[in-house]
């Protein structure tokens, strides 16, 4: 589902979270034709959503509920369609995020919980590295770049065991005091911990990778 200039359609999910304008444009920097909407029909049939997230785990988990955009999401992963969640957009598709002592339900497309990072400073906020997985494609061309994190919490294990013939997620690693998940690779599944669209030329290459990995997908 291209324009006419070719570009990929992404659809950035509109649930109500907050700083997603950002994302819109990085996106079409990085050559997509990106749409903030609600429209269920464009989310199910765009080449690629993006699944923005800022705040608490509890609230973005409950705000996609809310909207029914768990069961989109849910839907294009079915189906193979490529998703992409950044920072707390990647944090609800574990089972639980755990907050202060609020304990809350996650998505549940991977096992594990999301917890605080075990650092004598938080919030981690600022440009950190990261380890990338063997094979990234997210990551190709990035491997010695620096992008921009702002987050307290994290998912720090990794849970989910793959059995061939399905192949193997790609892991990336940052290290805020201990390691912590910074990206995963999992099929038509990616997603962040730190924020591509405020990372700057890094940031709009990562996107880039990820619109050329769509696939030219057509209805």
């Amino acid at each position: 589902m291209t324009d006419e200039g070719g570009r990929p359609l992404v659809a950035v999910l509109d649930y109500g979270s907050g700083n997603v304008h950002s994302a819109v444009k990085a996106l079409v920097a990085a050559g997509a034709d990106a749409r903030l909407t609600s429209d269920r029909v464009l989310i199910q049939e765009a080449d690629g959503l993006l699944v923005p997230g800022v705040g608490a785990f509890r609230a973005v988990a409950e705000a996609l509920r809310a909207s029914r955009g768990d069961e989109l999401i849910e839907r294009r992963l079915a189906g193979g369609r490529p998703v992409l969640g950044i920072c707390v957009g990647m944090q609800v598709f574990f089972e639980r995020g755990v907050e202060r002592g609020v304990d809350s339900e996650g998505l549940g497309e991977w096992p594990g919980v999301v917890t605080e990072l075990d650092a004598p400073v938080l919030p981690h906020m600022g440009w950190n590295t990261v380890e990338a997985g063997e094979g990234s494609r997210l990551f190709r061309g990035l491997e010695q770049e620096r992008f921009y994190f702002v987050h307290s919490f994290a998912a720090q294990k990794w849970l989910l065991d793959v059995q061939p013939p399905f192949p193997q997620p790609v892991l990336t690693w940052c290290t805020y005091g201990a390691p912590f998940l910074a990206a995963v690779e999992n099929g038509p599944l990616s997603a962040t911990q730190f924020h591509p669209e405020k990372s700057g030329a890094a940031g709009i290459r990562l996107l880039s990778n990820w619109i050329e990995g769509l696939g030219g997908a057509t209805l």
